[in-house]
Order: structure tokens, then sequence, then C-alpha cells
């Protein structure tokens, strides 16, 4: 099956490429064409209550659970047997780009979400197909991250937010289209890159195109025909709160993408979700804080209203969306108990925060890898100061540490529960460079106000990639495994003291110990990995799965590191994969 040229865009963001598939027999579904080889005979309905508590066996969330920790709790996989981990079932996915949805699983069914607007519909302990749908993309979308990361769960429904700016329902038994709604017009630079949250029967998705000069905004529909319930916009309008910290009319085009999942608290009904970087990047191009650019924002599912707010860096210059969600702890942390919001951001900083009614509160603030651009942090508030020498500018050629790809980036953080970690894909000594101008905005063209000098590494360094596992309630980093080169990729623990990762441009899939961080299995796979791994249980036995498929981010970094002394091979495979491991006993 065709794909993808590689994408090529390195740190100039030349391209989002995209490809064509091949012609199908199957006959249109509206928008999508649609393989129908089975129908899904034994498909359990999601409610409400499974959302909130997912069987241990089965991943129906983006991170498995509304709290974010990727973790899974299933232990028959563990440190003394992962060693025979060894793969049951693969399957290409006819693509070629990065792949980075979590291959999701409900009571033995795995539904996988791929670039190009496609889900597959397979036995999730043979991998025998039984639908792929298919949804064209068309020939005039340019953007910077032509992915999917998973479909959205409610009822007998799936919600696939497709590249092309679309939130699709699809019957989960069969792949037919149930109803399709334009989310906005992807001219204009808006796209969707996200698997949809879905809370109480309304699906949750925040838009992609921060680089466009989009207005960020997460916006609500309901699952039954797709009508839309509410838009809430995460750069304030004239007469909003937070409308007073933009100084000009830079609002009107100021980015705050708010491309992940969100997380959500049911006690409190609060959705908290991150939001990126203003546009364009140079600080001085939008003066003012710019709320709630780099912000975790906590939404009222409802209404939409935000009830309150955290911004990790004002008037930020850097690209360091913090479009993260904050996970939510319930434990000790910090030698107090209670419930609390983490996030390991991309400004290379580890977030201790508070959530509350009326407020999110500052607890703490450590950075996690070498930064250069805070001079410190406010211990009350936790508003940074800057060091100005670090800071992008206009008509000024500036270093900063860590790089616009951060300290870590949109791959998420695991916390264990029953290890009682947090386990960060970490990048360290990797910085970079940007001299700012002034640009004129064109609407759905890419709107930088720089051009991207390119990765720099700190010379003191001998490694990048960082797996971290921290102790969240001394507030201490208690080991690190170093990665020669880069670490982009999602981590996963488990109940069995596991903790599974990707993320090497050398193509291994890897499992560690995780209280101590010892690496305990790899193999090499067809492709690199950026996605995340998910664990499942089919007639009581535990599954390990992830798709491979490097490109993308993954990609551009790649190419970036490649005019350093590391001078690292851009030219890896390429081709999605489906692997799902297992041990056979």
């Amino acid at each position: 099956m065709m794909g993808c040229a590689k994408t090529t865009a390195g740190l100039a963001f030349a391209a989002g490429l995209l490809c064509s598939l091949p012609p199908l027999t199957a006959s249109a579904q509206n928008a999508g064409e649609l393989d129908a080889v089975h129908q899904i005979t034994n498909y359990s309905a999601v409610t409400q209550q499974r959302l909130e508590n997912p069987e241990p066996g089965n991943w129906i969330n983006y991170r498995r659970t509304y709290n974010g920790h990727v973790f899974s709790p299933l232990d028959q996989i563990n440190a003394s047997n992962v060693k025979s981990l060894t793969p049951v079932w693969t399957l290409s996915t006819g693509v070629i780009e990065g792949h980075e949805a979590p291959p999701l699983v409900n009571n033995g069914v795995m539904f996988i979400a791929t670039p190009m607007n496609q889900v597959i519909a397979a036995d999730a302990k043979t991998g025998d197909i039984y639908w792929r749908y298919r949804a064209k993309v068309p020939d005039d979308l340019f953007q910077l991250h032509p992915t999917s990361r998973g479909v959205g769960f409610w009822g007998d429904k799936l919600f696939l937010a497709q590249t092309d700016d679309k939130l699709v329902a699809l019957d989960a038994r069969t792949g037919k289209e149930v109803w399709s709604q334009t989310v906005d017009d992807y001219k204009k630079g808006y796209y969707l890159s996200l698997m949809p949250l879905v809370v109480d029967g309304k699906v949750y998705v925040g838009t992609s195109g921060g680089e466009y000069g989009v207005r960020g905004y997460v916006a609500a529909y309901d699952a039954n025909d797709g009508h839309q319930l509410w838009r809430s916009y995460t750069v304030p309008g004239p007469g909003e709160p937070g409308h007073d910290t933009w100084k000009t009319d830079a609002w009107k085009t100021g980015g705050g993408g708010a491309w992940m999942t969100g997380n959500y608290e049911p006690k409190t009904k609060t959705i908290y979700w991150g939001v990126g970087n203003p546009s364009p990047w140079p600080g001085p191009s939008h003066p003012g804080d710019n709320l709630y650019t780099t912000s975790t924002i906590a939404l009222d599912p409802d209404s939409g209203k935000i009830k309150s707010h955290f911004q990790y860096q004002w008037n930020d210059s850097w690209d360091w969306d913090e479009m993260d969600p904050a996970m939510l702890v319930n434990g000790d942390v910090g030698g107090k108990s209670g419930e609390f919001l983490v996030h390991p951001s991309r400004s290379g900083y580890l977030w201790v925060l508070k959530p509350g009614a009326e407020a999110i509160e500052f607890v703490s603030a450590q950075p996690y890898v070498h930064q250069d651009a805070f001079k410190s942090v406010d211990p009350k508030t936790g508003r940074p100061s800057y060091n100005e020498e670090h800071k992008p500018d206009i008509g000024k050629l500036i270093y900063f540490c860590p790089s616009l790809w951060g300290g870590k980036d949109w791959p998420s953080a695991s916390y264990s529960d029953s290890d009682k970690l947090l386990v960060i894909p970490a990048q360290n000594d990797m910085c970079g460079q940007m001299e700012g101008r002034v640009e004129p905005y064109d609407a759905g063209k890419l709107w930088l106000g720089t051009d991207p000098a390119g990765l720099l590494l700190r010379p003191i360094g001998d490694h990048i990639g960082e797996l971290q596992g921290w102790d969240l309630n001394t507030g201490k980093k208690v080991w690190q495994h170093n990665y020669p080169t880069m670490l982009f990729a999602s981590a996963m623990t488990t109940g069995g003291g596991l903790t599974f990762i990707g993320g090497s441009d050398d193509r291994f899939f890897r499992a560690f110990n995780t209280k101590t961080g010892d690496l305990l299995w790899q193999m090499r796979l067809n492709s690199g990995i950026i996605g995340m791994p998910s664990a499942f249980e089919v007639d009581g036995k535990e599954y390990i799965a992830i798709q491979a498929g490097w490109g993308v981010d993954g990609q551009r970094i790649t190419d970036g590191l490649a005019k350093t002394k590391l001078k690292v091979n851009p030219d890896g495979a390429q081709g999605g994969v489906v692997w799902v491991f297992a041990v056979n006993q």
C-alpha cells in the first residue's frame, strides 16, 4: 500500500507532507470510505461509569484514565518475566508518517487511529480486521502535524477528530459514519490532531494551528447528533476576563492552540486543558502576559466557562506550548496529602499546583533539565522572571535552553499508581536559537515571526535523552537512564512495576524497572516510535501494544540533530505497524 513521502521539514517547518491512499472498492460513506470485512458483534457500549472507572484490561481514554496517569494496573507482565516478551501479531497500517495514538481496546476489540484520517477496528487477540474507515484528506490542506491521537468513545459510537478540521462519529460495530461536523475552516490554518475527550455524552475537541495565527479554543459537541454545545476561546476577547493581558489587537490572531486531550476530575466536574503558545513566536509581537496561552485552564464541562487557570510563562517567546494538561495526583506530594496538579512542562520545569474552586494555586517548581531563560520563580505566585538575554526578540539572534522542543514536548509523562513515581521522557542540553522579525499575517499561511536556526548542543553534555523517575513526595529525582541522542515518546507505567517507552532514533521499544530505572527488555521494531503504548487483557491474558511509525516532530528533531556534532542519520526506516506483545507461559 502506498504511503507518504518522508517529512523532511526539519526545524524550518517547510511542510507537513501529505499523501494519497490507494483507491478503494468500497462505496463512499459520506466524506469517508469504508472497507467492511466483519461487523463487530460483541461490542460493549461505553458509559460514563466505564470512562470514570475503566476495567483494568481496557484502554478507552487517551491516557487510560481521566486523571492522565498513563498507568495500567495489569501486573501479569512484570519485572520477573518481561525478558520473555515476544510479538504475537503485527498489522501494517498502510501509512507513512508519525503514528501517535495509543492502540485503544474495548473488551477485546482494538481501535487503531492513524495519520490520514484512518481508523482500523481489529480483534485485539489476533489482529484480524473487522473494518477500516478512511476519509480523504483535501489536496490543498497544509499543516504541521498530519497525525491522529485516537478516537473517543461513547455508547456505540467512536469520535474521530480529522486533520481537515472535521469531527466525525462512527458506528463502532460497522465503521459507518453516523454524523460529520465541520469544526472550523482548515483553509484558515485550523486543524485537529487530538483524541476527543468524552464526558457525559459531550465530545470535546481543541484546535491545532497556533503557528498559523488562529485564535485557539476548546469546543463541545453533542455525541448523539454532533451539534455544537459551546465554544470557549483560549484567547479572551473584549469584555472577557484576561483580555487586558493583550496590549494590542494581537489577540485576534493570538494562537493558544488547545491541541492535546484534556484531563477530567469527576468529583468537581472540572476539565483541565493545556493551552499552547501565542502567535507569532517572538514576545514583542504580542505585548502583555497573553492569557490564557501557555497555561492550564479549568473548564466547566457544561458551559465551557473558564473557572480558573495557571500560566506557566507569560508573554511566551520560545514556542514552549503547555498543551499537555496537568495530571491529577491524589496522594502525598511535597510532604503533604491531597489532590495536586502535576506538570513537567515544555519550559523544562516540573510544576506542582493545587486545584481549587476559585483558583489553581502554585505549590512548587523546579527544573528537571537545564534551563537558562528563567532567573527565578516567585515562591508565592509561581510567576517566573526572565533572563532577557535568553528571551527571543525582534532583530536579535537569541540563544536559549531548552530548545523549542522543550524539556518535554507533547509526549506524556506517566505516574505509577503502584510505585508512586513520576516517569518523565526528557531531553536535556538540547538548546536552540532564533531571531525574531516583523512578519505580516496572511490567513492560512505559516506565521512564525522567525526562522528557527537549528538545534545547538551544550558542550558539557554527553547525552540528550533522559528517562527520569521522580518521587513527588520528596521532590527528588531517584533515577535516570540516559540516551545518547533523543527521547521523544510517551511513557506508560504498569502494575507489574514496568515502564514501557519508545522514542529513540534506533527504533527500539524498551521496558524499564519503574522503581530503579534498570533496562529489562528491548526489541528493535520496523520503525521508530513516537506514540503512546497501551496495555490490555483478553481472556485473562495481558498484552502490550504500540504503534511504530516515525515522523512529524520526531523526524524534525532527527533532521536537526543530523546537523550537529552527533551527525544522527535522518533517514531512519518509516512505516506504520501495530505491534502486540505477550509473555507465553
